[in-house]
This record gives structure tokens, C-alpha cells and sequence, in this order.
């Protein structure tokens, strides 16, 4: 893996940008809930893991947070299906859409 810089974290979206290029996730913070509904990866990041990144860098911060996660984002919403140890994280209401891919 290639060294990228740190995932920065914003008042909407954890992002990691390399020249002009910016990956992202969106998120947004809703009473006991963080919703993340949109991820970005540009092509000059491919192969990287910075969707990873993005992603861990969000989990982590909800649970720094005590928020639910709502992961309305298909990438957030694949990467925790596929982890069982990070359903108890999503909110009740959404863990039944949780299906491995």
C-alpha cells in the first residue's frame, strides 16, 4: 500500500486527499445516530484500501461517540455485513439489512 495521508475528519465527511484528488465519506449526525450515506473513492486511489480507511476512520469515530451507525452507504453498508463483530454497532431498526454480499 502506497503511504497516504491521514484520514481527516470535517464537520460533514471523513476524507484522505492526495493532490487534487479528494475520497470521501459523507456523514451526518442525528440524535443517537450517524448516518453515512454516501462514499467516493476517485480512480487515482484504486487498489489503495482508502475505502477501508474511510470507513474504519468512521466506525471508530461513532464508537468514540457512543452514536448508532445507519449505513445507508453501500460501501459501509457491505464492509460491516461482512463483519459480524460490527452489527451490534448499527442501529436496531437497520441490522436485518445487513446482508453478506
Amino acid at each position: 500500500m502506497t503511504d497516504l495521508p491521514d484520514v481527516v475528519r470535517t464537520d460533514s465527511q471523513f476524507e484522505i486527499r492526495l493532490g487534487d484528488a479528494v475520497a470521501f465519506a459523507q456523514y451526518r449526525v442525528k440524535g443517537d445516530s450517524i448516518i453515512f450515506p454516501h462514499t467516493v473513492v476517485p480512480d487515482a486511489f484504486a487498489g489503495q484500501g482508502v475505502g477501508k480507511r474511510l470507513v474504519e476512520a468512521g466506525l471508530a469515530y461513532a464508537k468514540a461517540q457512543n452514536l448508532l451507525v445507519r449505513p445507508h452507504c453501500s460501501f459501509f453498508k457491505a464492509y460491516i455485513a461482512k463483519r459480524p463483530e460490527l452489527h451490534a454497532m448499527v442501529h436496531p431498526d437497520e441490522r436485518a439489512t445487513l446482508t453478506p454480499a
